[in-house]
């Protein structure tokens, strides 16, 4: 009969598992309630070749000028319209762009949703101004193609997901842990409930016998 003050042995290889997750997802949810909130705005802009057939060049410096968009020439004329500095401006705004259309899309952040959308549309402003006067050389001109609009809600932080990313962790700290408890070569621990093997008696050859 097994005792029942003995931890089942499944409790005793995954313990470290079962403590993991729920102290994941708590560090997660805790996270997510001291973190302060980010507002996020996007602003378009469409790169537009002067000449026919040039879509190509056209989706070319998009990609060029969305690298531009975070860059000290463009945030300059940026920063004085919404009032921040050209530093913290660079870490609130960044630029991507798409490989099949000559779009560019200016991602403003801030505190507040009207400061998001301040700083998506000073750059976005800021990056058409600089692009076109080079109009003439590069053959294609940049006009906007929508405002950032204000944003409903905080971007982050998200409660559900840092609970969730929080637990993933939880679950991936606790699978090592398993893992290092059975490291390959272990021997399994003995039974402490198991009656002992009685040793073999060993046998005495006869002298002079044949080994």
């Amino acid at each position: 009969m097994s005792d029942p003050r003995r931890p089942a042995p499944v409790l005793r290889r995954w313990w470290p598992l079962a403590l993991a997750v729920p102290l994941g997802a708590a560090a997660g949810a805790g996270y997510a309630a001291v973190a302060p909130v980010v507002y996020t705005a996007n602003s378009y802009v469409v790169v537009v070749a002067q000449g026919p057939g040039e879509g190509g060049t056209a989706v070319n410096f998009a990609q060029a000028y969305g690298r531009l968009a975070g860059q000290p020439q463009v945030l300059a004329a940026a920063a004085a319209r919404t009032g921040r500095t050209v530093s913290a401006l660079e870490s609130a705004v960044r630029g991507t762009t798409s490989p099949d259309a000559p779009m560019i899309e200016i991602t403003g952040t801030g505190p507040v949703a009207a400061d998001a959308v301040k700083a998506a549309d000073a750059v976005a402003t800021s990056l058409i101004a600089f692009a076109n006067t080079s109009t003439t050389d590069t053959g294609v001109k940049l006009v906007p193609l929508a405002r950032a609009a204000s944003p409903d809600a905080p971007s982050s932080p998200s409660a559900a997901l840092d609970t969730a990313v929080g637990a993933a962790a939880g679950v991936l700290v606790g699978a090592l842990a398993v893992m290092a408890r059975r490291r390959p070569g272990t021997e399994p621990e003995a039974d402490a409930g198991a009656p002992p093997v009685p040793a073999q008696p060993r046998v005495q050859q006869p002298a002079g016998a044949v080994r």
